[in-house]
């Protein structure tokens, strides 16, 4: 039995079965939900033939080391930021063998939240090779770590699907 729930399965399949028509590669970078996209795109059977590699930056340094954040964004955004997603997104194409990329940056809680970043605010980017890219800036609420991050998970389906379409 999967660990997730039917609606991300769905979307999860639907990514995958897009991507292997077109014979496009995935990686995702992930910071709040810590590898659940990842997680949720590798429970779909054939998603080795679409997903590339994931990318696990939970602290400012991994975003840098591993996706070329650079400090200034880091110091004038923060880590919560479109800025932030969208230079984790592009970090992850440029590092990867992938057409097509996701980023999630956010405070799932039930810490974290600073004045202006409630607990439940994530900013998602994908971006897609040809120049293509979505930003969403989601405030998913006070809702529990858990909920606030399977909630990221489905909305960096939708922006992949909405990609790969």
């Amino acid at each position: 039995m999967s660990q997730f729930p039917t609606e991300i399965l769905t979307l999860a399949t639907k990514v995958i079965e897009l991507n292997a028509c077109r014979r496009t590669r995935i990686a995702t970078a992930e910071s709040c939900t810590g590898g659940l996209i990842g997680a949720a795109l590798t429970e779909i059977a054939g998603s080795s033939a679409v997903v590339d590699r994931g990318f696990i930056t939970y602290s400012n340094d991994a975003k840098m080391d591993m996706l070329g954040v650079t400090a200034e964004t880091l110091q004038q955004f923060g880590a919560v930021s479109r800025e932030t997603a969208l230079q984790m997104a592009k970090g992850a194409l440029i590092r990867s063998n992938a057409h097509l990329s996701v980023a999630v940056t956010g405070i799932a809680g039930p810490g974290g939240a600073t004045p202006g970043k409630p607990v439940g605010l994530v900013h998602l980017c994908a971006v897609h090779g040809d120049g293509r890219l979505i930003h969403r800036e989601m405030q998913y609420g006070d809702i529990g770590r858990t909920e606030v991050r399977l909630a990221t998970v489905t909305t960096a389906l939708q922006l992949l699907a909405e990609l790969s379409a």
